[in-house]
């Protein structure tokens, strides 16, 4: 992997952890959400009418992402109602890379180097070893709904890897997702409960703006560098996020720092350094 798609995913990591942080920190984990995925949808549309449009071989595509990712938008804010960020945010984002590795290997015919495979390994284990770091007895519930998620993610990240490649636009690919994921959520929220939501976006609509345009841009530029590097390799790459989050969690939001959890985190870095050289 070149250093520069290295780079890349790396800053996308770093954004994914920072708009997650901003749902967990708010008390009304739903509302901000909605605020979030309805903030990236405008954005989005204010740029789309000035984009090379996707091919129509990927607009099926779009549209089971998008259905996808408002089921994974809806589960996120109930995981954070119920575990920490530290349990909930590596659980659940890493046990989705593996998966996909399986897939691409199968659906895409992506052959990886064994010090790539290795590299998903370690990272891996070590998002696993974080989260399972004497929680896994404490919230069954919030267990089952982690995992449910990560196999949510899973899916879209092998939907999207499939169909980004056939769009021939990366860029207004991924917009048009974040418009038919947000669209229907803000829709939602004005329709059941109108003067809660605009009073809301008049509290909050900084977060939320911070917050959509940091996931778009996050999400983006993991697609674009699927369209130039092996999709397992970048889904896993992606999920070094956990160590900003978990540094976001331990810092801002106050949540412990145990020995095991550090060293899943360095766990985590070896991993990503063993894609850079995979």
């Amino acid at each position: 992997m070149s250093l520069s798609v290295f780079l890349v995913v790396m800053f996308a990591a770093l954004l994914h952890a920072t708009w997650n942080a901003i749902v967990k920190k708010n008390t009304d984990k739903i509302l901000i959400t909605v605020l979030v995925t309805s903030s990236a949808a405008v954005i989005s549309a204010l740029i789309l009418p000035f984009l090379k449009q996707p091919l129509p071989a990927s607009w099926m595509f779009i549209c089971v992402s998008a259905m996808l990712q408002v089921i994974y938008y809806i589960l996120i804010a109930r995981v954070y109602h119920l575990v920490d960020m530290s349990l909930g945010y590596p659980l659940m984002r890493g046990s989705a890379p593996f998966i996909v590795a399986i897939l691409s290997a199968s659906l895409l015919g992506e052959s990886l180097s064994l010090t790539a495979w290795l590299g998903i390994g370690v990272i891996c284990l070590g998002i696993l070893s974080m989260a399972l770091d004497g929680h896994h007895e404490e919230n069954r519930d919030g267990l089952r709904l982690i995992l449910f998620t990560a196999i949510i993610i899973a899916a879209y990240t092998m939907v999207d890897g499939i169909g980004v490649r056939r769009s021939g636009a990366p860029i207004a690919y991924t917009l048009w997702i974040f418009l038919l994921t947000g669209l229907p959520m803000g829709i939602g929220a004005f329709c059941t409960m109108p003067g809660r939501f605009r009073n809301y976006i008049r509290h909050y609509w900084m977060q939320g703006l911070i917050g959509g345009g940091g996931t778009t841009a996050s999400y983006g530029l993991a697609l674009w560098a699927m369209t130039v590097a092996p999709v397992a390799m970048i889904a896993a790459l992606r999920e070094t996020s956990i160590l900003f989050g978990s540094l976001i969690s331990w810092v801002f939001l106050k949540e412990p720092a145990t020995p095991r959890r550090v060293t899943g985190g360095w766990s985590i870095l070896a991993g990503a350094m063993m894609l850079r050289m995979g």
